[in-house]
């Protein structure tokens, strides 16, 4: 009796363990065809054309490109033009300009069409502008700076038109499926990130081895877009996105040129500073993923609350490492810079992602494109003055190619900037993803499906 009772114990016990062997090995292959699944829900509700289009342009163009575009850009102008790291910075500024003038581009695309297409003309053109411009570079090694100069910038409208581009498809598909926002957005960043990984993988070893009716329209979408920007629940959120970045001065250049120097700095070579790049993707990733899970039902005001805090708080991991305070208990600075990376870009994302739903939700109806893109080109010209307000600080502190004795100064002066936004959260809406924000006379969803109709993308 004894030995049958102990024979059924250990069957019972057989069956469990095999019944908990299966419950996760089924957990495991959900947690696999998730994200499968979760495209497909986005390509059956807005076509599949619309993802493969986001991945693209996010993935390939700004993710890929984008990253081997920085690392050589750095590179580029420290080696090959032997430019100070003030004249690098603002110069890396000036390349910007296309992205301040994206309302340009976006109001193309709304009410130019070429050959009956509002959209996809503006792929090729912006793939052709980009390709020839990076090509220039590639074959003249001599180029004067100037010329150099206007490369980058066309290198860089090419990539704004493709953002601008697809960022209205966004707006658009954002108005039409208000509860797939989110999911919209987290589709862009988890494109930008994995491609910014898989460029960042590489890039160290890349670098170092190889009519009247049109003029009627704008005039009307220009009357619209004021009409919009002149709303209290645009215009203010949009004045915090402008000083939440221009506030935020960046000094990359000078952390980048005390990084390779063999003297001041840990002297990092191409791969590994390619590496801790790869490794900022990874913590981009990271935020995304923890957006779209956790955070991206919170309400706008204390997700940024937080964001900003502790994106101000991580800049002191660059003053421990300028100080060299990591090896005082015995940290490597590759660990260290690692690590640093890391946590930076993760909060960035994390801090970025509801600042793009958030202009998504503001697009008024007929000219999506145009005004995500003159929201996006408010947080561009931010971008813009605080690569030139980070140049203009290291210049002031003599930060330069083989001096760095001040560079902690301008890492504490910047941190302290990056926690000046947190007095302005008043300006940003209590609402969350779930919520309306523009007032229903800016929007009207029955003429909305009828210009989705009549036009093509």
């Amino acid at each position: 009796m004894g030995e049958e009772e102990m024979g059924k114990d250990g069957e019972e016990e057989t069956l469990v363990g095999s019944d908990e062997v299966k419950e996760k090995r089924k957990a495991f292959l959900l947690g696999i065809a998730s994200p499968v699944l979760w495209l497909r829900m986005l390509a059956n509700e807005m076509h599949c054309s619309f993802v493969a289009g986001v991945i693209v342009v996010y993935g390939v163009g700004q993710g890929i490109g984008g990253s081997l575009n920085r690392l050589a850009s750095d590179y580029y102008w420290k080696d090959v033009q032997m430019v100070q790291p003030s004249a690098a910075q603002v110069y890396q500024g000036i390349t910007g300009f296309p992205w301040m003038v994206k309302p340009l581009w976006g109001l193309l695309t709304d009410v130019l069409p070429i050959f009956g297409y509002r959209r996809r003309p503006y792929f090729v053109f912006a793939g052709i502008i980009g390709v020839f411009s990076m090509l220039l570079i590639a074959l003249h090694k001599q180029l004067h700076v100037l010329f150099a100069l206007l490369a980058l910038i066309g290198g860089s409208a090419g990539a704004a038109i493709a953002d601008v581009t697809i960022d209205a498809c966004v707006a658009q598909n954002s108005i039409h499926h208000p509860p797939l926002a989110a999911d919209m957005q987290s589709l862009c960043g988890f494109s930008s990130s994995i491609g910014a990984l898989l460029g960042f993988s590489v890039s160290g070893f890349l670098v170092h081895h190889i009519g009247a009716q049109v003029y009627e329209r704008l005039l009307e979408a220009a009357g619209s877009m004021w009409k919009t920007l002149k709303c209290p629940v645009v215009w203010r959120p949009c004045l915090y996105m402008y000083f939440s970045l221009a506030l935020s001065l960046n000094i990359h250049e000078g952390m980048f040129y005390w990084y390779t120097d063999s003297k001041s700095g840990p002297s990092f070579s191409q791969e590994i500073i390619g590496f801790i790049y790869c490794i900022g993707a990874v913590g981009s990733l990271l935020g995304v993923l923890l957006y779209h899970n956790i955070l991206k039902n919170y309400s706008f005001r204390s997700l940024l609350f937080w964001s900003q805090l502790l994106y101000g708080l991580s800049g002191m991991l660059d003053l421990a490492l300028v100080l060299r305070l990591n090896l005082k208990y015995n940290m490597p600075d590759y660990l260290f810079v690692v690590i640093d990376e890391g946590v930076s870009q993760m909060i960035n994302r994390i801090k970025w992602l509801p600042l793009l739903v958030l202009g998504a939700k503001l697009c008024p109806t007929g000219i999506e494109g145009t005004f995500f893109a003159l929201l996006m080109s408010i947080d561009n010209i931010g971008v813009f003055s605080s690569s030139w307000g980070g140049g203009l600080l290291l210049h002031i502190l003599n930060v330069t190619r083989t001096e760095f004795s001040n560079l902690w100064v301008a890492i504490i002066l910047r941190n302290l900037l990056r926690l000046l936004p947190l007095s302005l959260l008043f300006l940003v809406p209590k609402s969350d993803n779930n919520s309306q924000i523009l007032p229903t006379e800016f929007s009207s969803p029955k003429e909305a499906i009828e210009m989705l109709e009549s036009d093509k993308i």
